[in-house]
């Protein structure tokens, strides 16, 4: 694919000015200029602030912005990116950043900037979620899923200018989880001179649908469904990307998406279904990334609902599901059955957590003496492969026999996207499958967004679940800067979800990517994404072509 092809944006309800654009050229094209990547999934903005998952923090955020820290992928160690070094104050209560100078933002045709990044783009970046009476809080929704759950708005004190190039966050109780919490992809760096010149010209709602970032690639071209073509940003700080173009087709399914690795259609397959690694691994010209991943797959109850608000019914339907065949049906080695819902990777991982039994006859038996018969129960499942899970449908399907076995009846819901977010918060669905993933190996990352009250407003709280016991738990293990506190509070918490089972914790599964021979650059996080810039193909007799 030669040159780049004007921008188009269709589902996103933008007027872009541009021409309509041609269908991608043929792949012998891509293959001279850029690389392909597949995976599943739709975009509904293209600014993870705004976003609670899926393809938009996943694949596009790494590519498209930057972050005050970053994560190393090997020793799960806080590492600097847009920030060069920071200050823990007051007890984890202040938060100092001194932020690299010279790191420019992309030139697009919508927005040409004329400064470097300073103080200003980060104050406004998280001004924007943490102030509610801030002028862009509300534009396009004023939805900040992961801060929202987090209660962000709520902690965070003043977010301020210290000088050109420092930022000084200030909280109203310390958080040792504050800098993890920052290294996510939710806490992207956006442009206020951007923002600024939207203001002007009364164009607000364009500022999360046409992206402006530091990061490695920016936004060339995007139709619904189809692909979204991604241009290197030559004046990137870390050096200019080694591909100048990146194509992520998003048109197939999960054979679709096999049969284009295979035919070299695609070169990256992100996330394959785990049933096709015997294929993959038998295929001299395709490598394999595994790495074990920060996830985690669940079936979630909604507690709203009788029967399911009393616990002695929701462990009673728990004995059914037989986890060991989830594993070998769905994942095939590529995952572990998950004790709790923080994998075993976390820090705090609770070492004598054990998982549910599968004892049909024992449910049966419990389910009969709380008076439980002819249960019908709807299951809300999404369509797509998802990183914790390569195979929803098929997953609902074995749990539905499994049920089925002890006399409930399951129906099974496909739904897809933020349809899916939307139907679950209008609390009419019974069981959700679901799961969390996130570039944070902090235990607080994965509880508060999931479990805490205050996820459910923020609509990540799939069980709509609320113990004030439990929230207390949460902030006792962010007081305290030492370990060993924190890992107290977080045994206690895990306790007590075991007793509770909100949601029913099912899997860990691996990262996995699956790609050409000649793909060489491409690391893997086990927090789920990867940064394209490196990325570069080896042409034949080892001749390395950028």
């Amino acid at each position: 694919m030669r040159g780049i092809i004007p921008l188009v944006l269709l589902t996103l309800g933008i007027a872009a000015g541009a021409a309509r654009a041609a269908p991608p050229a043929q792949n012998a094209d891509i293959r001279d200029s850029g690389f392909v990547w597949c995976v599943s999934g739709q975009v509904n903005t293209f600014n993870p602030q705004q976003a609670s998952g899926g393809l938009t923090v996943d694949t596009l955020a790494a590519q498209l912005y930057d972050r005050l820290l970053d994560v190393d992928p090997y020793t799960y160690r806080l590492t600097p990116e847009l920030a060069e070094r920071w200050e823990v104050l007051d007890n984890g209560a202040t938060y100092r950043f001194h932020l690299r100078h010279n790191v420019q933002f992309q030139s697009t045709p919508w927005f040409k900037p004329t400064r470097p990044l300073n103080a200003d783009d980060v104050v406004f970046s998280f001004q924007r979620i943490f102030n509610r009476s801030h002028p862009w809080h509300y534009i396009n929704g004023g939805n900040y899923p992961y801060f929202d759950s987090l209660q962000f708005a709520d902690t965070v004190e003043s977010v301020r200018r210290l000088g050109k190039y420092t930022v000084e966050f200030r909280l109203k109780q310390p958080d040792a989880s504050f800098l993890w919490h920052l290294a996510t992809h939710y806490a992207s760096v956006m442009s206020s001179e951007y923002a600024d010149k939207l203001a002007q010209a009364d164009r607000q709602e364009q500022f999360d649908r046409l992206p402006v970032g530091t990061g490695p690639f920016q936004l060339s071209e995007y139709r619904a469904g189809q692909y979204i073509r991604l241009a290197r940003h030559p004046h990137y700080w870390r050096g200019v990307p080694r591909m100048p173009q990146v194509v992520i087709d998003l048109g197939s399914g999960g054979t679709g998406r096999l049969s284009k690795l295979l035919t070299g259609e695609c070169d990256v397959l992100a996330w394959p279904a785990a049933s096709q690694l015997s294929i993959l691994r038998d295929d001299p010209r395709l490598r394999l990334s595994l790495r074990p991943g920060m996830n985690i797959a669940y079936l979630a109850f909604n507690t709203n609902k009788p029967p399911l608000n009393n616990p002695k019914v929701r462990h009673a339907l728990a004995l059914a599901i037989n986890n060991q065949r989830l594993m070998q049906s769905i994942y095939y080695g590529t995952a572990e059955t998950a004790a709790s819902i923080l994998p075993r990777a976390s820090w705090a991982y609770d070492n004598e957590a054990e998982v549910t039994e599968f004892n049909p006859e024992k449910s049966r038996q419990q389910l009969k003496a709380l008076g439980i018969e002819n249960l019908q129960l709807q299951l809300w499942v999404p369509t797509s492969s998802q990183a914790w899970n390569p195979s929803p449908l098929k997953t609902a399907e074995l749990i539905q026999a499994d049920l089925a076995h002890v006399g409930v009846k399951v129906n099974i819901v496909p739904v897809e996207g933020r349809f899916q977010e939307a139907r679950l918060m209008e609390m009419n669905h019974d069981l959700t499958l679901s799961g969390w993933a996130t570039d944070s190996n902090d235990p607080d990352s994965f509880f508060r967004p999931m479990l805490s009250c205050a996820a459910i407003r923020s609509q990540t709280n799939y069980a709509h679940w609320c113990d004030p016991q439990f929230d207390q738990l949460l902030h006792q293990g962010l007081r305290s800067q030492q370990l060993a506190s924190r890992i107290e509070a977080y045994d206690k918490a895990q306790a007590l979800l075991a007793r509770e089972l909100p949601v029913l914790p099912l899997a860990s599964s691996l990262r996995l990517l699956a790609y050409r021979y000649d793909i060489q650059g491409l690391v893997l996080s086990p927090f789920g994404s990867a940064s394209f810039a490196g990325v570069f193909r080896e042409q034949p007799g080892g001749v390395k072509k950028p």
